[in-house]
C-alpha cells in the first residue's frame, strides 16, 4: 500500500470517529425527556420523600436535585404509588426510581441498583404501647402489623408471621397499605397494633407526632441498603448516577444532607 493510500485511510478513519462517537455519546445519556432526569417517586415516606405545604420535599428530593445539577440535567419528578414504580421504569416512562427503594433479591432481578445509604428499621406502636409489644420478636404474634404494600417491611412481617407459626403461636395479621403514612394512621387509630418503619422515618414520625407514637425494641436489619433504580442493563444511566454521587461526596453535599435531615452517621456508605 502506498503512503498516499495509507494517509487517505487514516483520514477516513478519523472522520468516521469524529462523526460517530459524538452521536454515541449523546445516545448514552438519552433521557425520557431531553435534558431532564425524570424520576418516579412515591412521596409518602417521610423523611425521604413526602409532601409538605403542597411541596415535594425530603432527603431523596434534595439529593436528586443536587445530583441532577452535578450531571447537568434538570430533575423532573413523577409522583406515583410505590407499587407502580418498577412497571413505570420498565415501561420507559421514567429514567430512574428515586424513592428510598430498599435493595432486595426480588427487586434486583427486575432492576439495577445504585446504592446511596444503608439504614435499619424499628417497630412503632401507639404511645403507651397498649399491646405490650417488645420489639421484632414473638410479642408480635397474634397482632395486627401495618406495612407498606410491596415494601421490604411487608416481606419482613410475613417472615415474622412464619416464625410465629413455627413457634406454634397465633399468626400475625399483616395489614398492607399504599404508604407509610397510611400505616401510621392505622396505628394511631388502633386499627393496627404496630408498624415497621425505617429508623430515619421513625425519628421523623416521633418528632412530627410527639406524644402519639413510640418505638419499641432494638433497630433491626441495620445494614439494609437503599438505592436509585435503573432499568436492567442501562449501564449509561447507572454510571451517570454513580458519577453524580461521587461529585456530591467530594464537594461535601452528601454529608451535609445527612446532617440536615438528622440521619445517624451510620447511614453513610461513602
Amino acid at each position: 500500500m502506498s503512503s498516499k493510500s495509507l494517509l487517505f485511510r487514516h483520514v477516513r478513519t478519523l472522520m468516521f470517529a469524529l462523526t460517530v462517537f459524538p452521536l454515541a455519546s449523546q445516545a448514552a445519556i438519552e433521557t425520557v425527556a431531553p435534558g431532564k432526569l425524570t424520576y418516579g417517586t412515591a412521596a409518602t415516606f417521610m423523611p425521604f420523600e413526602f409532601v409538605k405545604a403542597g411541596k415535594l420535599t425530603g432527603f431523596d428530593i434534595e439529593l436528586i436535585d443536587a445530583l441532577s445539577k452535578e450531571i447537568n440535567l434538570t430533575p423532573a419528578p413523577m409522583p406515583m404509588e410505590f407499587k407502580g414504580l418498577i412497571p413505570a421504569l420498565q415501561g420507559k416512562r421514567i429514567d430512574i426510581i428515586n424513592s428510598a427503594m430498599y435493595v432486595n433479591p426480588a427487586r434486583a432481578a427486575q432492576v439495577d441498583f445504585v446504592p446511596y445509604l444503608k439504614i435499619g428499621s424499628r417497630v412503632v406502636v401507639r404511645k403507651g404501647n397498649p399491646e405490650g409489644i417488645t420489639g421484632r420478636d414473638l410479642s408480635l404474634c397474634g397482632k395486627n402489623i401495618a406495612v407498606t404494600l410491596g415494601g421490604i417491611e411487608e416481606s419482613q412481617a410475613r417472615a415474622d408471621n412464619q416464625r410465629c407459626l413455627d413457634a406454634k403461636k397465633p399468626a400475625i395479621n399483616v395489614m398492607t397499605f399504599p404508604a407509610a403514612t397510611d400505616s401510621a394512621v392505622a396505628v394511631s387509630q388502633g386499627r393496627a397494633d404496630a408498624e415497621f418503619l425505617s429508623t430515619p422515618g421513625t425519628v421523623a414520625l416521633l418528632t412530627e407526632k410527639a406524644g402519639v407514637f413510640e418505638a419499641v425494641g432494638a433497630e433491626f436489619e441495620a445494614d439494609t441498603h437503599i438505592a436509585f433504580a435503573v432499568r436492567k442493563g442501562d449501564t449509561a444511566t447507572h454510571a451517570l448516577l454513580e458519577k453524580g454521587l461521587q461529585g456530591l461526596v467530594k464537594n461535601g453535599t452528601y454529608k451535609q444532607l445527612i446532617e440536615k435531615w438528622n440521619f445517624p452517621d451510620s447511614v453513610a456508605i461513602f
